[in-house]
C-alpha cells in the first residue's frame, strides 16, 4: 500500500510528459499485495490512460480497465497496443480480457521466461512485477497458474 501511496504522491508533485509507470506501478503494487487497486484503476483512467499517445500510457488504462472488470473495453484497448510493446504482455493482457485460460498460461509463461533471461532489473532488483501483477488477474478470473 506504501508504494502506491509513494507513486501518487510523486504524480501529484508534477507528472513528467510521460508518466504513466507512475499509476501502472501503483496498480502492480496493490495487486501484488493483493490488495485493491480499483483507485489507483480510476486513477489512471481521469489521467487519460486509454487516450494517451504512448503504449505505455495506453498499457496503463489497459490495466486499469482489467483492475475495474472492464475486460470488454480493455480488449478492445489491447488489439491496438502495436509494435514496441513486449508481445508476451499483450497477449497475456488479451487473454485476460477475453477470459482464455489457455491463452492465459501461455502468455504468462512466455512473461516469465523474458524476465529470467533479463540481466537489468527495476531498481536492480529481480522481481518479476509484470508477471505477478498478471497472475493476480488471472487468479480473479479464475483462469488458474
Amino acid at each position: 500500500m506504501r508504494a502506491a501511496t509513494r507513486y501518487r504522491e510523486s504524480w501529484d508533485a508534477g507528472p513528467a510528459a510521460d508518466a504513466w509507470g507512475r499509476p501502472i506501478g501503483a496498480m502492480k503494487a496493490l495487486l501484488i499485495a493483493g490488495e485493491d487497486a480499483s483507485e489507483a484503476a480510476r486513477w489512471a483512467l481521469d489521467a487519460g490512460a486509454v487516450q494517451a499517445e504512448s503504449s505505455i500510457g495506453r498499457y496503463s488504462g489497459l490495466l486499469a480497465l482489467l483492475v475495474l472488470g472492464r475486460d470488454e473495453e480493455a480488449g478492445a484497448l489491447a488489439a491496438g497496443l502495436g509494435q514496441g510493446f513486449p508481445g508476451d504482455v499483450a497477449d497475456a493482457l488479451r487473454a485476460l480480457a477475453a477470459c482464455d485460460a489457455e491463452a492465459y498460461r501461455v502468455a504468462v509463461a512466455a512473461v516469465r521466461r523474458s524476465f529470467e533471461t533479463r540481466e537489468d532489473f527495476l531498481e536492480d532488483m529481480p522481481v518479476p512485477d509484470t508477471a505477478l501483477a498478471l497472475e493476480a488477474l488471472g487468479e480473479r478470473r479464475r483462469l488458474g497458474p
